[in-house]
């Protein structure tokens, strides 16, 4: 019987991977695909590919390797398995069959979701992307359109939307709204209008902060509404912004300035969406040369922007509630922490998106 390529044991048998049968090592869990048999595996896999041509157009070579064709006996040679996907794997140059670790598997699955979520993942700026930022001063996002609807996300921007419009418009008493509806710390600190603690999230300043609210709610709460789906993620949209009030209102109990806006609950959907959208991009404007970030370079610059302004700022003035936006963007990243493997394992492309083989071209 021949050896097993890895671990040179014996134990080589047969096992079927997405229809195909191949050799499989009883002691490491590798496989082994004669030629052919890894493109015929990928086409019936679930992976939204039923042609797949893999085998011809391996990645990079990386060089040869210290394990042996199963078959042939020839050195085998190292490759990426694809472009922007670095995954290691190994095939014989003589007779052309493919060996994989048990740790790939999963990985080489998805290759051909993976190759195109890369199309739009490195997808470059464009003058109109540009153009947008220059005039708007808001971020642009390269993400995959989530499979589902995001009817959640949708309904927190129309109740924010019609929120607004009550008082802006005149139908419901401006004062009356802020009074009744704002969080009043000094109010809220002794037990009373509790109820504001909800009601702050769906009311706005001014027309710049709901827009600027709503884009951010928009351009990432689909995808998160996506991985978690529509009940968790209104529960964990809420559980941020009410531990952003509650940062802004330990941080001056006394204080009778109201606190209103979506942002302490938002700010938390940035925590969740740094731990698990890694291969997300976004961008910055710097001067007018726009540049594609990773969400931990975005998003950490956003934070040390909300630190200089919480040092340099008066709370006694009002303005910007940075305790609020530190305190929800906290609870996002323990929510993210706690929930990141249970997230991923209900999202087999997005585990693998998150995988340090990914490569996007920023």
């Amino acid at each position: 019987m021949d050896k097993c390529p890895n671990c040179v044991s014996t134990s080589m048998d047969k096992h079927v991977f997405h229809q195909q049968e191949v050799e499989q090592c009883q002691v490491c869990n590798g496989i082994w695909l004669e030629a052919g048999e890894l493109n015929d595996a990928l086409s019936v896999a679930d992976n939204g590919h039923s042609k797949v041509v893999l085998e011809e157009a391996l990645g990079e070579m990386l060089g040869a390797s210290e394990r042996h064709c199963h078959v042939c006996d020839t050195k085998l040679f190292r490759y990426y398995l694809m472009s922007g996907f670095e995954v290691e794997v190994e095939a014989c140059p003589s007779c052309s069959g493919v060996w994989l670790d048990k740790d790939e598997l999963e990985k080489v699955t998805h290759s051909p979701a993976i190759a195109k979520a890369l199309l739009e993942l490195d997808k470059p700026t464009q003058k109109r992307t540009w153009l947008f930022q220059f005039l708007s001063q808001m971020p642009v996002e390269y993400n995959l359109k989530p499979k589902q609807t995001p009817w959640a996300m949708y309904s927190l921007v129309f109740l924010n939307l019609l929120f607004f419009v009550s008082y802006a418009f005149g139908f419901i008493d401006d004062s009356y709204a802020f009074d009744n509806f704002a969080v009043h710390p000094d109010q809220v600190s002794h037990g009373q209008q509790l109820w504001t603690l909800i009601s702050h999230m769906f009311m706005h300043a001014g027309v710049m902060h709901l827009l600027g609210n709503m884009y951010f709610l928009y351009i990432i709460g689909d995808n998160l509404e996506d991985a978690l789906g529509h009940g968790k993620f209104i529960f964990y949209y809420t559980l941020c912004g009410l531990a952003a009030v509650a940062a802004q209102t330990l941080a001056n109990t006394s204080s009778f300035i109201p606190v209103v806006g979506a942002s302490g609950a938002i700010a938390g959907l940035f925590g969740m969406y740094l731990l698990w959208f890694r291969h997300a991009s976004l961008t910055v404007m710097i001067i007018v040369y726009q540049k594609k970030v990773s969400p931990t370079i975005f998003f950490g610059l956003w934070l040390l922007i909300n630190i200089l302004g919480l040092y340099l700022s008066d709370d006694s003035e009002g303005g910007v509630a940075y305790w609020a936006h530190i305190g929800g963007f906290i609870a996002g990243i323990a929510i993210g922490m706690a929930f990141k493997k249970q997230v991923l394992a209900a999202n087999p492309l997005l585990a693998v998106l998150n995988s340090q083989e990914v490569k996007v071209k920023r």
